[in-house]
């Protein structure tokens, strides 16, 4: 009930209290609250973030089950369509995390809209040392990067290197697709099929630039533009 009124007791040191005490018992002080820095030490808030993509979806049912599992308010929801690529929610429950802190969702998919989304999102907070919690699904579960949950995490990576594989050949098989049709322009040659992969991830990440992956793969920024324009054209002419 105290924590309902003052969240901030989550975090505090453990207070004892004597297990005879009541209604109708005269008071006396209670054991000495151990003050120690391992006593004090915060055992972490719960960072709650729900996403929805369209408003058929439902928000109510994510809000309430991240509130019934103890996150703080306010909770940070992204209601944006899966076409737009920045997340000011997500990047908003990723500040707000200190150190200890679970970002909680409700599923693993309300994570990122993709792939390569979610493994970006899931290395994000591995990055800061935070703890990723999953309230249902296959994978329901509190999972710390530094310690048994680790192998989550690792599993991320090994997604993430067959994602590139995969957007690898769909890249190469574009360009054969391209050239069978007599069309040799294309994707400058510039960038092969491995950079274009690697860029391609790295967009997923709002907080980075077209500049700073051109830079990072070892392109022109007008080069990227064109190569990012020529695949996403596909990508929507893709039944």
């Amino acid at each position: 009930m105290r924590y309902d009124s003052v969240p901030a007791l989550r975090s505090g040191p453990p207070v004892k209290v004597p297990a005879d005490r009541g209604p109708g018992q005269a008071w006396r002080p209670g054991p000495a609250v151990e003050t120690t820095a391992a006593a004090v030490e915060r055992t972490g808030d719960r960072i709650g973030y729900g996403r929805v993509s369209s408003s058929g979806q439902d928000l109510a049912t994510q809000e309430r089950l991240l509130k019934s599992a103890g996150c703080l308010e306010p909770l940070y929801v992204e209601t944006i369509s899966t076409r737009q690529r920045e997340r000011p929610q997500f990047a908003a429950a990723l500040a707000a995390l200190r150190p200890r802190d679970i970002l909680t969702v409700t599923m693993l998919d309300r994570l990122g809209r993709n792939t390569v989304e979610l493994i970006t999102s899931a290395q994000d907070i591995e990055h800061r040392g935070n703890r990723l919690e999953i309230l249902q699904g296959p994978l329901a579960g509190i999972y710390d990067p530094r310690g048994a949950g680790k192998i989550v995490f690792t599993m991320f990576a090994v997604i993430a290197e067959v994602e590139r594989e995969f957007i690898r050949d769909r890249s190469l098989e574009g360009l054969a697709t391209a050239a069978a049709n007599g069309r040799y322009g294309g994707r400058p040659a510039a960038i092969d099929a491995d950079r274009f992969a690697v860029a391609l991830a790295r967009r997923q990440n709002p907080k980075e630039s077209v500049t700073s992956i051109a830079r990072h793969i070892g392109v022109g920024r007008s080069t990227l533009y064109r190569a990012f324009a020529e695949y996403d054209q596909r990508q929507r002419a893709e039944p």
